[in-house]
């Protein structure tokens, strides 16, 4: 018993030290029983397996990581026979090395699935090589492959098919047992995306519906030639068959998913306090496993093989990886939001003497940066996204500047997808998204690479690009960190991803870093107001104001409201000047100086540092589904906001509103925090639709994002907009049967409807009311132009049809075009189910983008939001939709897609007439100041 309670001895972390020791223990263990008499062995029988014995017992003690020798290997135990070497030449390579800084002009050498040179290589070290492939980068960024740290890729597969859901299980609370390499699939259509965004390693977590939902595993993403679930692990911690682990060799890193807060306690129906009691049974029954273990082997060690007799290493395959854990042997990733839940983690981890490697959500982390540096061991990372928040009451708190704000505590920052949470595929964009609202450079592009590397235990061959890592390399078409930057090529093992890649050519602005914003006292206010920091804006009437320094001026003109560029300066420094009264610009909407404006001094100078203004953003948020802005406060919350409407084709509509057309106006939710959110970043109005789950939406209504409340002044724009309906394979209901509901309500041919239906149906046939049809598939679609072609030549009249979502439209996009039919579509598109598989998804994967190729065809297209937190992201939507349109779309038109063509399509009369001036520069670099409101008569000033 006493041996029991002896404190775990200190472990020895230098891997050559650790080796020697062993090696010194075996060869002492095997001269005392060559040379000794049994005798001297207290007559004792010796096991045969003795050597072994000693060698697991010592190897309890040893830390994970690579062989002694890793650093000397000549290649890769990934490479693949027959891949030839390459040489990229002319490269600006960011290495990660030296904190991040270190910046390299030169060349790459690669071979046998490793970086063999860095720096200059010349043709006479070619020599050695055969059939090199040589790759001019022409100057452009290089970068080491994106590590995501935070994934559910092939275990939450796309498309999302009931037989390929793997991330969870709901066996119990607490099961390290369960692996996600068992539920691997291989069939992703997923990976292929993401290796197109220069993701090149994920760690494939289980879900977090457990307190304890199993272990993870690190895998690279290129096809193998295996074609199975084994042969993408990098680095297993044990043999692929089973879980044992050579006692000779160094054990490699282990990687374990927790979970506490809402989820698990959703999940199984219990409370906080339900799964930090799992947390301390599992911990004390591995406890009490590692306990018997080191009694076992403090006899071995001291030889008492009497002892041991008739006993065998005390072993539990279901318990083995938590038992691990408290050795050391594991990276534990912690599902953790709030301060309550990382103030039980921080008490677990001191109580069983175990560390975390990172706290994965984390969206408080921020307000206690020294609760989180108190838990056992090396203080946890925190892996973040950027914006996405407030989907769920953890998520309320959120702060887009917690990057900075973590870093500033001396925490290690990730930024992670959640895949398919956020489509991995971008992951390279929540590191933009973070430098943009504060975190340096250096350390955003950290927060993909090497960060994650070293966090997870492979940073002695990913994340950084030195020689004798791996060959995992991506070549951009821009700054990493510049909005939209995509790979020109993507290198894993040394294996080139791509054989034709697309390239959309980018500005000379894009090949640096952006400069962020100044964000100072929206830091201290995001913190001082515990996540919730003021947000509501007053406007100033009867104020002058002088808004100096512009560098681009983008108006709306005539009756259609069209976008036009009114100037550009490109001298920054000396920037044209605007002069606002009364929300209203009297004086440069021409380029004309204003010199007289200049001289005054009653009056409010802003000085915009070469920024842009142009019209306030319209909104538009998806009827398939309920949740949209201005419906919702918290997603995952059903109290705080409007919820679905009865769907006439699946289920009984009650008699009160049998017939009944459901109108958004009557549900509207002001100031929440995603409208403010969206209104302080351009987006001054949005149309939200009736959520469904199922055929008929309801009337769309036209809103303010700035307005405290509908009663206030132009708070509802318009009480109606457009009629909302959806089809879609995923229903209870046949595609068949939902097309023949929507030929009966516009032919007047069913008898069912009546009232408010038959009438709202009837204005969409007279072409006073859009019909906007909430789909995604190309076989739909067609069917939809049918029956358009069918009804009008019934009616005579042009019905205004509108497809939202429609990700498979590029297939028909001539047939779109030439039908007059308008379409609301994602900027960036992910096949999440059967009928959205067929994405366009852009360079580097095909030349065009979905948008690009219905404004090709002379489609009107707008934007359309999928998440109410993203809304504010609007502005880079945007100008991405411009940078990858390759010359197809200008930043005219792109402005269009989001002011214009949205009120167009959406039926919008009162059309937003706000301005929206911005400090900086664009895309990345700027923030908005100031929203000229019209219809107000003031300015607001942010």
């Amino acid at each position: 018993m006493d041996k029991l309670l002896q404190p775990p001895r200190k472990r020895v972390k230098n891997p050559l030290i650790q080796l020697f020791l062993l090696l010194l223990a075996l060869t002492a263990y095997a001269l005392i029983y060559i040379l000794w008499p049994t005798s001297h062995l207290n007559s004792e029988i010796v096991p045969i397996n003795a050597h072994e014995i000693i060698a697991q017992c010592i190897a309890l003690q040893m830390t994970p990581g690579p062989p002694a020798n890793f650093n000397m290997r000549k290649q890769s135990d990934r490479f693949v026979a027959g891949t030839r070497p390459t040489v990229i030449r002319n490269a600006t390579i960011w290495t990660g090395r030296k904190d991040g800084e270190e910046i390299v002009h030169g060349d790459i050498l690669i071979d046998k699935g490793l970086i063999k040179k860095v720096g200059s290589v010349n043709d006479a070290e070619l020599k050695a090589y055969q059939h090199v492939v040589v790759l001019d980068a022409k100057g452009g960024w290089v970068s080491p492959g994106i590590v995501d740290m935070h994934s559910h890729l092939g275990v939450g597969s796309s498309p999302g098919l009931s037989g390929a859901r793997d991330s969870n299980s709901h066996k119990g609370l607490v099961l390290p047992w369960m692996r996600s390499l068992d539920g691997l699939n291989t069939h992703d259509a997923a990976y292929r995306l993401s290796i197109s965004g220069g993701v090149s390693t994920a760690n494939v977590l289980p879900g977090s519906a457990n307190a304890i939902g199993g272990q993870a595993f690190v895998i690279k993403l290129r096809p193998t030639k295996e074609r199975s679930s084994s042969a993408m692990l990098l680095e297993p911690p044990f043999s692929v068959n089973g879980t044992h682990v050579d006692p000779f060799e160094r054990p490699r890193w282990r990687q374990m998913k927790h979970a506490c807060g809402e989820n698990p306690s959703r999940v199984y129906a219990g409370t906080r306090m339900d799964t930090q009691w799992a947390f301390r049974q599992g911990y004390d029954t591995a406890r009490t496993i590692m306990h018997a273990q080191d009694a076992f082997c403090a006899d071995a060690l001291a030889g008492h093989w009497g002892a041991l007799k008739g006993h065998e290493f005390p072993e539990n395959l279901q318990w083995e990886a938590l038992v691990d854990v408290l050795r050391g042997r594991v990276k534990v990733h912690n599902h953790c939001y709030e301060g309550v839940d990382f103030d039980g983690m921080v008490r677990l981890t001191n109580e069983f003497k175990f560390s975390i490697a990172a706290f994965h959500h984390a969206h408080e982390a921020y307000l206690v940066p020294d609760l989180i540096k108190k838990a056992y061991g090396p203080p946890p990372a925190v892996a973040m996204f950027a914006t996405h928040a407030r989907y769920k009451r953890e998520a309320s708190r959120g702060s887009e500047f917690a990057p900075r704000i973590l870093a500033d505590n001396g925490l290690d920052v990730v930024m992670k997808s959640d895949h398919p949470v956020l489509n991995s595929r971008h992951l390279i964009y929540e590191a933009q998204q973070a430098h943009h609202f504060g975190l340096s450079a250096a350390l955003a592009l950290a927060s993909v690479t090497s960060t994650p590397a070293r966090i997870m235990g492979q940073d002695h061959r990913i994340g950084r690009i030195i020689e004798g890592f791996d060959a995992d390399i991506v070549l951009w078409d821009s700054h990493p960190l510049a909005l939209g930057a995509a790979p020109t090529q993507v290198f894993i093992d040394g294996i080139a991803q791509f054989d034709t890649p697309y390239v959309s050519p980018k500005p000379a602005s894009a090949q640096r870093a952006p400069t962020p914003p100044t964000w100072d006292k929206e830091m201290k206010d995001a913190v001082k107001y515990d996540g919730l920091p003021p947000l509501e804006a007053e406007s100033v009437k009867g104020k002058v104001v002088v808004l100096r320094n512009v560098g681009r001026m983008f108006l709306r003109a005539g009756r259609g409201g069209s976008v036009r560029e009114v100037f550009r300066t490109e001298k920054t420094t000396r920037g044209s000047v605007v002069v606002v009264e009364n929300g209203e610009i009297v004086c440069g909407a021409a380029g004309e100086t204003c010199a007289d404006a200049l001289k005054r001094t009653d009056v409010l100078h802003l000085d915009l540092e070469g920024g842009t203004i142009s019209p306030g953003m319209t909104s538009y948020g998806s009827a398939a589904g309920y949740g949209a802005l201005g419906l919702v406060h918290i997603s995952g919350e059903a109290s705080t906001q409007d919820g679905p409407v009865f769907d006439p084709l699946s289920m009984k509509v009650p008699g009160l509103v049998d017939g009944t057309v459901i109108k958004a106006a009557d549900g509207l939710l002001f100031a929440t925090r995603d409208a403010l959110l969206a209104y302080r970043n351009g987006v001054t109005a949005a149309i939200a639709s009736p959520g469904s789950l199922g055929f008929l939406s309801g009337l769309s209504a036209v809103f303010s994002t700035g307005a405290p409340h509908k009663l206030a002044n132009g708070a509802l724009i318009q009480e109606i907009a457009a009629l909302h309906v959806a089809l879609s394979l995923n229903s209870l209901i046949s595609v068949s049967t939902q097309i023949a509901a929507i030929r009966g309500l516009l032919l007047g041919t069913t008898d069912t409807p009546s009232g408010d239906v038959k009438r709202r149906f009837a204005d969409v046939v007279a072409g006073d009311l859009p019909l906007v049809v909430a789909v995604e598939s190309a076989d739909i679609i067609a069917s939809l132009l049918t029956l358009k072609s069918e009804v009008e030549a019934e009616t005579g009249n042009p019905i205004r049809l509108v497809l939202s979502g429609a990700t498979e439209a590029h297939l028909l996009a001539k047939e779109i075009g030439q039908a007059g039919v308008g379409v609301l579509i994602q900027q960036r598109p992910y096949p999440s189910t059967w009928e959205k598989q067929r994405i366009l998804p852009g360079p580097p994967l095909t030349q065009a983008s979905g948008i690009a190729a219905l404004v090709a065809h002379n489609v009107t297209v707008g934007l359309q939001s999928s998440d109410p937190s993203e809304v504010r992201n609007t502005r880079f939507d945007v100008a991405w939709a411009e940078l990858e349109s390759n010359g197809v779309i200008s930043r005219v038109q792109a402005l269009e897609l989001v002011s214009t063509n949205i009120e167009r399509l959406l039926g919008v009369k009162g059309r937003n007439t706000d301005i929206v001036a911005m400090r900086g520069g664009s895309d990345l670099e700027g923030k908005v100041v100031a929203i000229i409101s019209p219809s107000q008569g003031a300015i607001t000033l942010l």
